[in-house]
């Protein structure tokens, strides 16, 4: 389980595809301190340690999950979102991210508003209904509270702290983010479902 608070931004370093794709994630976590078998968000997307060595990791990444996110996307060089499993007694600064993302949302508009960005998002139909006004979503791994929602359309703000210790800063119109609903919002339309 993960907060959607990000705590390091990680850089992309090899990418091989065999059977797998496997990617080597350069971080400034302490890797001493990271467990062979560790999960670690990785832009949203729980994956497993496999290797380890100073200041990098390893992840096998299966085609199942890379059909389902943005990392058919990734290249060498890619900055991305970093969160470590939660630990009994850390806060929760976000909300409950379990790292299983349910689909890809397409950035569709940027608006400068001050200081911060509204970032207009496009979200697969199927998983609009989960999204509402002042709701939680998960996006490329940082937890987020929805404005506005229009259809398949809604509005995300970023602040410039949020731009500047994550990857919100690079985002552009057409890129494509890892959208995991707020677990909660799940529950509640299958218990709609059965009423």
């Amino acid at each position: 389980m993960f907060t959607g608070i990000v705590t390091d931004i990680g850089t992309v370093t090899e990418l091989d595809q065999q059977g797998d794709l496997r990617a080597r994630i350069k971080t400034s976590y302490d890797t001493a301190g990271i467990d062979m078998g560790a999960s670690i968000a990785s832009d949203g997307v729980c994956l497993t340690v496999i290797a380890l060595g100073q200041g990098w990791y390893d992840v096998q990444i299966s085609a199942e999950t890379v059909s389902k996110t943005n990392l058919d996307h990734w290249q060498v060089g890619k900055r991305v979102n970093l969160e470590r499993a939660l630990k009994v007694g850390d806060e929760l600064g976000g909300h409950i991210v379990s790292g299983h993302v349910d689909g890809v949302a397409e950035v569709i508009a940027m608006v400068d508003e001050g200081d911060s960005t509204r970032v207009t998002l496009r979200a697969p139909a199927d998983l609009a209904r989960f999204i509402a006004p002042k709701g939680s979503v998960a996006l490329n791994g940082t937890s987020l509270t929805v404005n506005d929602v229009e259809g398949c359309d809604f509005g995300i703000n970023f602040i410039p702290h949020t731009k500047e210790v994550t990857t919100w800063g690079d985002v552009a119109v057409g890129d494509r983010v890892n959208l995991e609903i707020d677990t909660l919002a799940r529950y509640v339309a299958r218990l709609a479902e059965m009423t």
